[in-house]
């Protein structure tokens, strides 16, 4: 091993001690709302940073640029305006009244505040949400772990799966031992960390790339390159169109926001909902500003891969890897040039532990408090209740694992279909459930299941026909929760009067 290797190496191994410190500072949680919402303690800041940061995961350092590098831009972009917008609109819609309305219900998860909202005796909301995030948080962690693997294999030649066991035992320790508050603490930390590793290879791949100039002049020489209305194949040097149905299934993205259970509950956690509106101007900016960046990176790597500094990328996959190449040239050029490059790597695994230590305390708290508390009806006191939500946390973690043995699976199409899971089971169900009073439980109920189940149908049986069915599978799938909320809660009983009540409170 080299004396930059070793100093990329030291460099990262202080950055994950530094993340075991914040846990084990904020190891001491009392009670199970300590654990899961941090008390409701979050300030403004660290409100906004630690939740984009626990939204921008490996998809921002590793897929983002690599599907702009591969492909061109329109796919990266048209994503990138969709989520750009759908972050705004959440904050400005959900943010304030999920707050004021968890707090009335006194709801500590999703699955827990939409029972609460509908007085669900049937405990079904709580069985499909629970089940829900297990069934794609399990993925969508796993896509992390192997972003983690990837780049100790790539960089040290490590053996993956070891390198991604160690990753996803250093994100288990620090959020099973401080919960909610490390991991906010921690996902405002590792959002600065993004934001230099996205500068520092932004600036140097234009250097090395021969300026600007060059990088708009390669990235010229393929056909629709840089055509928000084309796709490209940069082997082939071709283009295809990039329809108008492609960019509104791209723009999709956005709806999923509206259920991403380890996004609302940063909402549910804020200290105080008048301080909401500072958090949405700052983590709306810093949104746009960094996914507009990671798409200006995949083409400055391609303006490198032309310039001879970086090698051909095979395959989607393979082009993920484009920082963590840049990251290691950079090291080439001494130790105050490694130790660099080692925070750029540490921004990767930064990206990738600020939205896995959101998911698995989510996944926790879907197991232990709605699973085993309240539909199963056991017991448990606050240290009880921890103890079985650390080892969920374990749990999912080695699913997770196992899930990600893979190593040539592209993160951003695993977390596609997490994000799509999430954003038709929870999503319509939430917009219901804060603003349409006449939404009763029934309606809930059928929104859920079928968001659910239509992810997968669309996804392998009816999207693979192609045509005007190559939709991405959120999009249909939120339209038909959408529509069977409204149509069954129209033909069964109106809500109580208490619920009814309850609702216009929190107006």
């Amino acid at each position: 091993m080299t004396a930059n290797t070793i100093c990329i190496l030291l460099a990262i191994i202080v950055y994950l001690v530094g993340m075991l410190a914040i846990g084990i500072k904020y190891s001491n949680n009392k009670t199970s709302e300590d654990f899961y919402l941090g008390g409701r303690k979050l300030g403004p800041i660290v409100t906004a940073m630690s939740t984009e940061a626990s939204d921008m995961s490996a998809y921002l350092l590793m897929g983002v640029p690599g599907l702009a590098l591969f492909c061109g831009v329109a796919e990266a972009s048209w994503t990138a305006i969709g989520l750009s917008i759908g972050t705004w609109l959440n904050w400005l819609l959900v943010a304030r009244r999920l707050r004021r309305y968890s707090a009335k219900t006194r709801s500590i998860t999703v699955p827990d505040f939409l029972a609460a909202r509908f007085r669900d005796n049937t405990k079904l909301i709580e069985i499909l949400g629970a089940l829900t995030i297990i069934i794609f948080f399990v993925p969508y962690t796993a896509s992390g772990f192997a972003a983690c693997g990837k780049l100790f294999n790539s960089l040290f030649g490590f053996d993956y799966m070891p390198a991604m066991i160690i990753s996803a035992a250093v994100i288990v320790a620090y959020c099973a031992l401080g919960g909610f508050m490390a991991a906010s603490v921690t996902s405002l930390i590792q959002s600065i960390v993004m934001t230099f590793a996205l500068i520092v290879v932004l600036f140097f791949g234009i250097s090395k790339a021969g300026g600007w100039d060059a990088v708009v002049a390669n990235a010229r020489t393929v056909p629709g390159y840089l055509d928000l209305f084309a796709s490209t194949d940069i082997k082939s040097t071709s283009a295809s169109p990039y329809t108008f149905v492609m960019i509104v299934s791209t723009l999709a993205w956005g709806l999923g926001y509206f259920g991403m259970p380890h996004i609302l509950t940063h909402f549910m956690a804020v200290d105080d909902e008048e301080k909401l509106s500072l958090s949405r101007r700052v983590g709306s900016i810093w949104c746009v500003v960094s996914l507009g960046v990671a798409v200006v990176i995949g083409i400055v790597g391609f303006a490198m891969v032309k310039a001879g500094a970086l090698a051909m990328p095979e395959t989607e996959s393979v082009a993920e890897n484009m920082i963590v190449n840049v990251a290691h040239i950079i090291s080439e050029h001494g130790a105050l040039a490694a130790i660099v490059a080692g925070l750029i790597l540490a921004g990767i695994l930064a990206a990738t532990m600020s939205t896995a230590d959101a998911q698995l305390l989510a996944a926790a708290s879907g197991v232990t408090h709605n699973l085993i508390g309240d539909v199963f009806g056991v017991k448990l006191d606050d240290k009880k209740n921890m103890l079985f939500a650390r080892l969920t946390v374990v749990g999912v973690a080695i699913l997770g694992v196992i899930f990600a043995a893979d190593p040539s699976s592209s993160i951003f199409r695993v977390v596609s279909f997490a994000w799509a899971g999430f954003g038709a089971t929870f999503g319509p169900v939430m917009l219901f459930a804060l603003f349409w009073k006449r939404c009763n439980k029934q309606g809930a109920i059928a929104g859920m299941f079928s968001g659910m189940i239509m992810i997968f149908v669309w996804k392998y049986l009816v999207r693979p026909l192609g045509g005007a069915f190559n939709i991405y599978e959120l999009l249909p799938a939120f339209v038909v929760s959408s529509i069977l909320i409204v149509v069954v809660s129209l033909c069964t009983p109106a809500p109580d009067k208490e619920i009814v009540a309850e609702f216009e409170s929190v107006a």
